[in-house]
């Protein structure tokens, strides 16, 4: 029986040994590969989730290059942004060079050779050896080796945002197709959240432009002055758009002179007073077209060469008018950025207009504040002129004429010579009263040509280069007792003393006294400002001091206690000198 089972029992196949370790060493790798595969699409599912996360652009770009750079193992990896002009690169971040590496190669690319060989033709690019390539011609200076390259561009709505360049797979191992795979599809991911935060950032942008408009509203409504308002309007444009500078240059001397009534930002002092022609420069020409006016470059604009120095270190600048051509334009503001910050495209120039309509309108409304006060003050003055006239000027004469009467009853010699005395006063007190009558009323015959009117209006004029309106008091019977000659010498001396206060003083205030008396005229300009510069240029000082000494008079500077400048002007009134002068004109060139 047991021969038996024996003889029915079937022979046992068994595998050779190495055999079966290649089959286990297969098994093994395809596990590891399928492991491999399921952690890689793991970490792209955690680079796609993360990238979403991110709503700041900047940090959501550095993001994706940060993520790029592990998923394909890539030893370095960039994203560049491609400009608004789609051929050159204006931004680009990187990773694995390090800040002390992108300093040593300097700027950063603008999209020529391989990296623009993506723009001209956004497909995927994987190579094994850049310099292979016909578009390759070589890396910059103290650029690290970089051999094996993988591109592929990233897309927002269909629009080619920029693209993600990785180079030098570690291992010295080369980019291949699954590579290629998981970077488009982090590209894919990237363009959806680049939209997303263009998305946030322009909905922020948006409510920080209509917090700047009920900002300048209410302080339209609440009766602020111009200036401040015009102030308030630079500094939220230059805030909200990164600019450096704000510049607000309005028209003067019948608008054939644009000059910077105000300058918010770094260095104001630089840019305050200064002057161009309409249709001349940046402002010139936004001012006369009515139309935004860009520059890349302030410091290499062949329309500011003649400004070179004073735009040392600026950048890309906007120039947008205060106003439209229908309703007239008031003025210009201008936008400029440090050098190397990114232009102002048209999507940052069009709140920027709306934006300046509020200071047209702020400028309208202080222009008809203005009117409606100097149409309020000349109604009260006429009636007081009217009330002096025919109330007080009429009593005095009435005493008079009585003292008179009573006079030739008097007996007493010296009591008789006193009420001629009292008589006399009583005359000069009413020429005193209709000198001060004349000045109260209103002109109607053009622009008031009297001493004192036109030093009100070289006052009034130089408001806007100051900053701030200079406090003017006047003393004596101005129009009266100074000739037309010596009043002319005054309005001079004057205009020329502000415009020194505003060019050099950097002053918050400035008080003009004018004192006349039947001897002389003395005219005070005081502010608080640095004080007078030791090495600075005298030429406008000599020329005040030269009028005066052809008029016999004298000029003194000097520093009150409290700081700042204090010019005196005095000249007889008993005579015009010896000398024959050059007169001025009406408003005072200075």
């Amino acid at each position: 029986m047991g021969s038996s089972d024996a003889s029915h029992q079937q022979p046992r196949t068994r595998l050779p040994q190495l055999q079966l370790d290649e089959l286990l060493r297969e098994v093994q790798a395809r596990l590891d590969l399928a492991r491999g595969t399921r952690d890689r699409v793991h970490s792209l599912l955690d680079a796609v989730l993360a990238v979403g996360r991110e709503l700041d652009l900047q940090q959501a770009l550095r993001g994706i290059v940060e993520a790029a750079a592990v998923l394909v193992d890539a030893r370095y990896a960039a994203l560049g942004v491609i400009g608004p002009d789609g051929r050159r690169l204006s931004a680009f971040h990187t990773v694995g060079v390090g800040e002390d590496g992108t300093s040593r190669i300097g700027a950063h690319p603008e999209g020529h050779g391989i990296l623009g060989e993506l723009i001209r033709d956004p497909r995927p690019l994987r190579l094994t050896r850049l310099s292979d390539h016909a578009s390759s011609f070589g890396l910059p200076a103290h650029h690290p080796p970089m051999d094996s390259f993988l591109g592929v561009p990233i897309r927002v709505r269909d629009q080619v945002f920029g693209n993600l360049y990785l180079t030098e797979k570690r291992g010295g191992a080369r980019f291949d197709e699954d590579d290629e795979a998981v970077l488009s599809t982090l590209a894919v991911a990237a363009g959806v959240a680049i939209d997303n935060a263009r998305l946030y950032e322009e909905s922020r942008l948006r409510e920080r432009w209509l917090r700047a408009n009920a900002e300048v509203t209410h302080s339209l409504m609440s009766g602020t002055g111009r200036t401040e308002v015009l102030r308030l309007v630079a500094d939220r444009a230059r805030e909200i758009t990164g600019a450096a500078r704000a510049l607000v240059a309005v028209p003067v001397d019948g608008g054939e002179t644009l000059r910077v009534e105000l300058a918010t930002g770094a260095d104001p002092e630089r840019f305050h007073g200064a002057e161009t022609r309409p249709g001349s420069g940046l402002l010139g020409t936004a001012f006369s077209s009515a139309a935004p006016v860009t520059s890349e470059d302030v410091a290499h604009d062949e329309r500011l060469a003649t400004s070179a120095a004073r735009v040392t270190g600026l950048g890309p600048a906007v120039a947008l008018p205060i106003g439209t051509g229908d309703t007239g334009v008031r003025g210009v503001v201008m936008l400029v950025r440090e050098a190397g910050d990114p232009v102002y495209t048209e999507k940052e120039t069009e709140p920027l207009r709306v934006f300046a309509a509020q200071a047209a309108i702020a400028m309208e409304l202080a222009d008809r504040r203005h009117d409606a006060e100097r149409v309020a003050v000349l109604q009260d003055r006429d009636r007081i002129a009217r009330d002096l006239h025919d109330l007080a000027i009429q009593r005095l004469f009435a005493t008079g004429m009585t003292l008179q009467s009573a006079g030739r009853f008097i007996e007493h010699p010296r009591a008789a010579d006193r009420v001629v005395r009292a008589v006399d006063d009583l005359d000069e007190t009413i020429r005193i009263i209709r000198s001060t009558v004349l000045g109260l009323r209103p002109h109607t015959g053009g622009t008031p040509s009297g001493l004192r009117a036109r030093v009100v209006r070289v006052a009034g004029r130089a408001a806007p280069v100051l900053g701030f309106a200079p406090a003017v008091r006047m003393q004596g019977l101005a129009d009266t007792h100074v000739s037309p000659r010596i009043a002319d010498h005054v309005v001079a001396v004057l205009s020329e003393a502000l415009t020194n206060v505003a060019r050099h003083a950097r002053a918050s205030r400035a008080d003009v006294s004018l004192e006349t008396d039947r001897r002389a005229v003395r005219l005070t300009v005081t502010d608080d400002g640095v004080g007078m510069s030791p090495g600075g240029r005298r030429s406008g000082v000599r020329n005040m001091a030269e009028r005066a000494g052809q008029l016999g008079g004298t000029m003194e500077l000097s520093t009150p206690e409290d700081g700042g400048t204090r010019l005196e002007w005095c000249v007889p009134l008993d005579g015009d000198g010896n000398g024959d002068g050059d007169g001025g004109d009406d408003d005072g060139a200075g």
